[in-house]
């Protein structure tokens, strides 16, 4: 068994895969209970119950859910239940094998994930199908896409504070030249973007505007429908303020005719444990409506009531 040890108010891991186990094998599955257990559980103590229910009861828990779970529900547990570069992993391979243009899926993962993280989706990624991600990414995608996505997905950025502004001044200018060249797919811009750490792309952002009197992805705003332009702006926003990037994700997966539960179910199980109450906070001030309202009122049962105990979970 376990030799971790959790905090007094969360049961053993033993204790709630008893609790999961009845859950799945009585006489109809028990959505409210499975709720109950995993939606307030840290990620450590989920791994730890998968180990757990698999030690006592011979079965891998995930197989077991994905039996008896369906649809919306199904997948939002599924994800929330891998470890984080596991699901990420999961979520590039889905993204890469199914790309177009308006996907932006990778450039979340690569971008809004530290360098450690993303360096661990990408073992996860070799562990699970046998091939690097950079390959998939690679093999699936091409032209100025290409030339972006596989240096994005390879990065492994600094992550120091250490600033230097002398670059950050001399690479706004690059940044603007080709931007106003309407070059934007040029191999400067896409160094500049793919390998400087993100303090110092900050740097680069805040001197692009001061030098230049438009913030960059206002300048990146020529042809709203050039989705290359597009993605170069959600890398931007995954860099300076990915809290940003995330609620303009969920609000507009619900501001349409017909839910986008893909990315509703994707930002919510990937950034619950992150920066949910930032996100929270901005989707009221931009929306004047919680986003609990907003979720009630765009999904139904057990997909609705899993949602709604994730987004209060925690204190992210």
């Amino acid at each position: 068994m376990s030799t971790l040890t959790f905090p007094p108010s969360l049961p053993p891991p033993a204790e709630d895969s008893e609790r999961l186990h009845i859950a799945i094998q009585g006489w109809g599955t028990d959505e409210g209970l499975i709720i109950s257990v995993l939606a307030h559980r840290p990620s450590r103590h989920r791994r730890e119950i998968r180990r757990t229910y698999g030690e006592i009861y011979g079965d891998d828990l995930l197989k077991s859910l994905d039996k008896e779970l369906t649809r919306h529900f199904e997948r939002a547990v599924m994800l929330w239940m891998l470890e984080p570069a596991e699901r990420d992993a999961m979520l590039a391979n889905e993204a890469a094998m199914k790309w177009n243009p308006s996907n932006r899926v990778l450039i979340e993962i690569a971008v809004a994930r530290t360098a450690d993280e993303l360096f661990a989706t990408r073992r996860w990624y070799q562990t699970r199908f046998k091939r690097s991600l950079e390959e998939d990414v690679s093999a699936h995608t091409h032209g100025d896409f290409r030339k972006l996505l596989v240096p994005l997905v390879s990065s492994y950025r600094y992550e120091g504070a250490e600033v230097n502004m002398a670059l950050a001044k001399s690479e706004a200018k690059i940044l603007h030249q080709k931007i106003k060249d309407n070059d934007c797919s040029h191999e400067e811009v896409i160094r500049i973007l793919t390998t400087r750490s993100k303090a110092q792309l900050s740097a680069t952002f805040t001197d692009y505007k001061n030098e230049f009197g438009n913030p960059i992805n206002k300048d990146l705003k020529s042809d709203p429908k050039d989705e290359f332009l597009s993605a170069l702006r959600a890398i931007i926003r995954c860099i300076a303020h990915p809290e940003r990037y995330f609620e303009k994700v969920i609000r507009l997966a619900m501001n349409r005719v017909g839910t986008d539960e893909e990315a509703l179910t994707r930002i919510i199980t990937t950034r619950t444990e992150v920066d949910m109450r930032l996100i929270k906070e901005l989707y009221y001030k931009r929306n004047n409506v919680p986003l609990d309202r907003a979720i009630q009122k765009d999904t139904r049962r057990d997909y609705k009531d899993f949602l709604l105990a994730l987004i209060g979970h925690g204190d992210a």
